[in-house]
């Protein structure tokens, strides 16, 4: 069984080759409280800035402290960085979506607010923000990623479309576009996916979108759920873009 890992973020603690760290105290509750791990057992450390630590955990009471190895400099990113842009949808679905996007190598997830996306007061949707990035962290240290996938903060998608001026290299799904998404991304990989909320996006989003230049594209022949046409977006890109091994 593979050691856990534990992502530091470098403004709680600095990782280094060789030195005695205390854990910050997400870290060390998750290890000593949820994993039950105990003085000796090893652990794996990194901080989002490319490759990791072995460590073995050194615990006394309530602290955790680590014995930090050298560093080894690994990547598990996919070749092809892409941004997810996903219409929010019900929290448990959105959890969902944010955590298996990052499984499935996206580099951000950018949350828009869509016509037909569920409403919900702004002080809400900051603190399912935060939520999404703590998902998004538990899920890099599941998948064996050393850098984090960033959540970007939620925003209406006029707001986002309004601030991009090209968007040649975003695929739009939409399930009446006349290209598919493997059609398309044989001619040029997207480095954004941008998918609807429940019921899709309405005929003004998509008109604007494709004003920007942004390329519309297909999953088949059935209408997918926004969580399932997400992960099929992203798993066909890592798949032409040479993720398999």
């Amino acid at each position: 069984m593979s050691a856990p890992r534990f992502y530091v973020a470098p403004h709680e603690a600095t990782l280094a080759s060789g030195v005695e760290l205390a854990l910050p105290a997400g870290v060390a509750r998750h290890a000593l409280q949820v994993l039950r791990l105990r003085a000796g057992d090893a652990m794996v450390l990194f901080d989002g800035r490319g490759g990791e630590y072995p460590a073995t955990l050194l615990a006394s009471g309530k602290e955790a402290r680590a014995s930090v190895g050298t560093h080894v400099d690994v990547e598990r990113e996919t070749p092809h960085a892409t941004t997810l842009v996903q219409g929010v949808v019900a929290a448990d679905v959105m959890d969902w979506i944010v955590r298996k996007a990052v499984e499935l190598g996206a580099r951000a997830i950018q949350p828009v607010v869509a016509a037909r996306s569920q409403r919900a007061p702004a002080e809400r949707l900051d603190r399912r923000t935060t939520r999404w990035q703590q998902i998004a962290v538990a899920a890099c240290e599941q998948c064996g990623r050393n850098r984090i996938a960033y959540v970007e903060p939620i925003v209406p998608l006029s707001e986002w479309l309004a601030r991009r001026s090209d968007l040649t290299d975003a695929a739009l799904l939409h399930p009446g576009a006349s290209t598919s998404l493997p059609a398309l991304a044989r001619v040029a990989v997207p480095s954004m996916v941008i998918i609807g909320p429940e019921g899709g996006f309405d005929d003004a989003e998509v008109r604007a979108a494709i004003a920007r230049g942004a390329r519309v594209a297909h999953l088949g022949a059935r209408v997918l759920r926004a969580e399932t046409a997400a992960l099929a977006a992203l798993a066909t890109i890592n798949a032409l873009a040479g993720d398999a091994r």
